[in-house]
This record gives structure tokens, sequence and C-alpha cells, in this order.
């Protein structure tokens, strides 16, 4: 299926790893333009030049995006070079897990507030776009541990603030054609990521993770990716304020 996205613009939080490496590779592979950015310069070098490859204009830069200022200036960067923002994919996150006070600021500050500075920085493009071309987009990552407490802790109720906040976001840009959605991901593997360093240290607690999941795996990066791109593509036009949950049925609510 051809999503419409040649030669649109897209920008990544957290694009070098995992679900936002697969996120700006799948916005490549379908022509878009993409702007990666996350804290290791290496990786992000690396990435633009796998985007490069693909054929389609791509650039990053090493940001820190609870710093609202370097954030701001990176996003008005990529608007001159790609002459505008037509998508934003938040996806950097912490992933702290504990109920103290640091790991509670560990995730809000990059989870919460480094999407705040994200769409406050793209929100003129992404207006922009949705007044030439009728549809712009934003797309925010969280989890399936949003919705589901098994004991206190940090991780899904900053999830479950994204949803909220996505929501509002949603109603109140509708009229300015820019939609925004979620995808909440069960758990998902890859080399190098949370789940490959539990495989490793604590193989009993992930082979319970796999039993609880009755497709009996873990999601790809790719098979999240997907549903982002789609989110974020004028095929799914219109699809806003809405919660995609993409977990293999790990989660047992009924998703109204």
């Amino acid at each position: 299926m051809d999503l419409g996205l040649k030669g649109k613009s897209a920008v990544v939080l957290g694009g070098t790893r995992g679900i936002g490496q697969a996120i700006a590779a799948t916005l490549a592979g379908e022509g878009a333009n993409v702007a990666v950015c996350a804290r290791n310069a290496e990786q992000v070098a690396a990435t633009v030049a796998e985007l490069r490859a693909s054929g389609v204009r791509a650039t990053g830069s090493a940001v820190d995006v609870t710093d609202g200022a370097a954030l701001k200036s990176w996003i008005d960067g990529v608007a001159k070079e790609f002459g505008g923002i037509d998508m934003l994919f938040s996806n950097a996150g912490a992933m702290a897990q504990g109920n103290d006070v640091a790991s509670w600021e560990q995730n809000f500050r990059p989870d919460v507030i480094g999407a705040v500075h994200a769409f406050e920085a793209a929100r003129p493009f992404l207006e922009t776009s949705g007044e030439t071309t009728g549809d712009a987009a934003f797309v925010i990552i969280s989890s399936v541990s949003a919705a589901q407490a098994d004991a206190a802790g940090s991780y899904g109720p900053i999830k479950a603030a994204l949803i909220h906040m996505a929501k509002g976001l949603a109603r109140q840009y509708a009229k300015k054609k820019i939609r925004v959605n979620v995808v909440s991901p069960g758990t998902v593997y890859f080399k190098g990521g949370v789940w490959n360093m539990v495989e490793q240290n604590m193989p009993k607690r992930y082979e319970d993770a796999l039993a609880r999941n009755p497709t009996g795996r873990m999601a790809t990066p790719q098979e999240i990716a997907n549903a982002a791109v789609f989110l974020a593509s004028p095929v799914s036009s219109f699809t806003t304020g809405s919660n995609l949950v993409v977990d293999g049925g790990i989660s047992n609510r009924v998703n109204f």
C-alpha cells in the first residue's frame, strides 16, 4: 500500500535505536525525508548515513529533548532544511522502573517534557502543513503499562500522561488539520534493548514475560513502527485522538 508519504518530511525523537530507528527507516522506505535526534552523536551519524543510502534526504543531531531551547533550535533548522515538517514522532524515553523520586523525574523529563517541547517547537510547521496539504501528524509512543499496575511505579503513570495529553491535543488542533495519535506497544525485543538485557541477566523474568503473551513472542521494532507510520500517514486521515495498542494480546483489558 502506498501511504502517500513520498516527499513529506518527518522528525523522529529517539530515532537511532529500536522503535525509533524502525520508524525512521520505514518513513524513508515510503519516500519521506527524515530527521532524527538522540543523545549519542555516533549513533545519529550512522542512522543518517543509512537513511541517506535509501535515497531520501536525511539529517540528524545529538540533542537532549529535555533542553527546550536546544530542541527548538534543531527543529527550526530541520524545517528550514526540508522546507517544512509534516510529521512528528515522539519516541524518546528513559524507561526507569522505580517508584522513587529520581525514577519519576528520570521518566517525566524525556517522556513528557520532551514531547511537550517537541510539539511546541514543531507546531507552527505542522500547522502550515495542515493548512497547505490538509493533513499533519504527531504520533507518540506510549506503552500498555499505562493501563496496568501490579505495583507502584513511575513508568506506567508517565506513559498514561502521554495518552491523556495526546487526546487533548487531538481535539484542540483538529481544526488546524493536525492529527495526534498514540501507539502503545507491549514487550518489544531487539538486540541491545531492555528485553535483550533482561534475557541475558534475568532469564526467568524474560521467560515469564514470553509466557504471558498468547502469541508466545515479543514484538519487533518494525511491527510497532508499521503502526506508527500508518497513523501518521494520509491513509489514516480520519484517525485522531486514538491509542492503538500493539501488544500481541499480552494485556487483558478491553479497549473501548
